[in-house]
């Protein structure tokens, strides 16, 4: 795929007949050397001045709802923010992604930094925050609202410090990433033909030492039984969804626990299950929804085939029992699809990742999980997800809190590793 082309350029930026251990030290004495510069210096010093403001902003943004599939309201405003604070451009794309343009000084690449739209939490759910003490509580406070606003932070201070770089950047805000969203909003900027992104920043966790350079691949499915239901004494001899689910589950469970036993971590859960109308009523339809996931595209691949198989057999048992009627149907619909992948740690940008985290006295530790860099990951195409800092918690819960603990360090983590990656160009005095 194209993507796959182009990370092998951006891994070529280093020269290479350098080891892999001599790069990263050159990386860790380019990023030390930036942060020094006199720009970014300024830029360091608006985020710490921005602190109140950004916290504003916080809880402005956190009070828009975004629930699944309908981050059209929060997406309008984040559109507004970044033409306010300089974007050169700012566009919202097929599916709704939200794009501002800050272009660079000579092109060539595009280096993007984002954060997703959307929460988990369905609509009507009181996204009203409140504040106790130092601590901010709301639902998706935390995730991945203050990502959007380390992403507009690091744009508005980047304007007010005059530092330009020599790459486009693109500042985004992403739908799709939460549930079944399914990356949704990644897939499409990522697609066949679709502008080129060179390498891609992710604002989505906790604190400053995880760098997300490994994508965690899940499938996901609704399986729904359905038959023609009846009287449960009436309609007897009936096949009966409820009875072919439960066979399902307990087939998948027993080899499903076989295979997570070892090898590659790999998980499975039945997640949410419904249908039927009443105790006494053989039901017309049962579903569930079931997530699988694992580190390894091959581990997670038998997995869906132990699924799928599991399936089958209890519809085929099930419909083997039935005294009267048609048989059972089975719909397996696949609902989610992440894919998984790693980047090689010497890429320039997960190093890039690490030194910069080190600049602010943290150990970087590369990390796995499933995010919205999944999906450039999976390509080829360097990406990282980095925390949006303070002290959070309880996340996809109703009691999400968020605390503003030197919060101001992951802004200007951001902004250092977003201009390391893009090249700091010309400064406007």
């Amino acid at each position: 795929m194209h993507g796959i082309a182009r990370a092998t350029i951006a891994l070529m930026l280093l020269p290479p007949s350098l080891s892999a251990q001599e790069a990263s030290a050159d990386i860790d004495r380019e990023v030390r050397a930036l942060a020094d510069e006199a720009a970014i210096r300024r830029a360091f010093a608006t985020v710490e001045e921005l602190d109140a403001w950004s916290t504003e902003l916080l809880i402005e943004l956190t009070q828009i709802p975004a629930p699944p599939f309908m981050e059209e309201v929060r997406g309008r405003r984040f559109a507004d923010l970044l033409t306010e604070l300089g974007a050169d451009s700012v566009w919202t794309d097929e599916v709704g992604n939200v794009i501002g343009l800050r272009r660079g000084r000579r092109g060539g690449r595009t280096v993007a930094l984002g954060g997703h739209l959307d929460t988990v939490f369905p609509e009507g759910t009181d996204v009203t925050v409140r504040q106790v003490g130092d601590t901010l509580y709301a639902p998706g406070i935390g995730d991945d609202t203050r990502g959007l606003v380390v992403v507009l932070t690091t744009l508005r201070a980047m304007e007010s410090a005059g530092v330009e770089t020599d790459a486009d950047l693109w500042f985004v805000g992403v739908v799709g990433e939460e549930g079944l969203g399914d990356l949704r909003g990644m897939k499409h900027l990522f697609r066949d033909g679709a502008d080129p992104i060179d390498a891609w920043i992710e604002v989505d966790g906790g604190g400053l030492d995880r760098v997300v350079s490994m994508g965690l691949g899940s499938v996901r499915y609704r399986v729904k039984f359905q038959g023609p239901g009846g009287h449960s004494w009436g309609a007897f001899g009936l096949a009966n969804p409820a009875h072919a689910l439960s066979r399902a589950v307990g087939y998948f469970q027993n080899v499903a626990d076989l295979l997570t036993r070892s090898g590659p971590r790999t998980s499975y859960n039945v997640g949410v299950i419904g249908g039927g109308t009443s105790v006494n009523s053989i039901p017309f339809e049962v579903w569930m929804e079931v997530d699988m996931r694992s580190e390894s595209p091959a581990s997670l691949d038998r997995i869906e085939s132990a699924f799928l198989a599991a399936m089958d057999r209890a519809l085929a048992e099930e419909n083997g029992l039935r005294r009267q009627g048609p048989p059972l149907t089975v719909d397996k619909d696949k609902i989610g699809d992440r894919p998984s992948g790693e980047m090689d740690p010497s890429t320039p940008l997960v190093q890039r990742a690490l030194a910069t985290t080190s600049v602010f006295g943290v150990q970087g530790e590369l990390a796995r999980s499933s995010t919205d860099s999944n999906i450039p990951i999976s390509l080829g195409i360097p990406a990282v997800t980095i925390g949006r800092g303070g002290i959070g918690g309880n996340g996809h819960a109703p009691q999400e809190f968020w605390i503003n603990r030197d919060g101001h360090l992951a802004i200007q983590r951001a902004l250092l590793l977003t201009v390391a990656e893009a090249g700091l160009t010309a400064i406007i005095p």
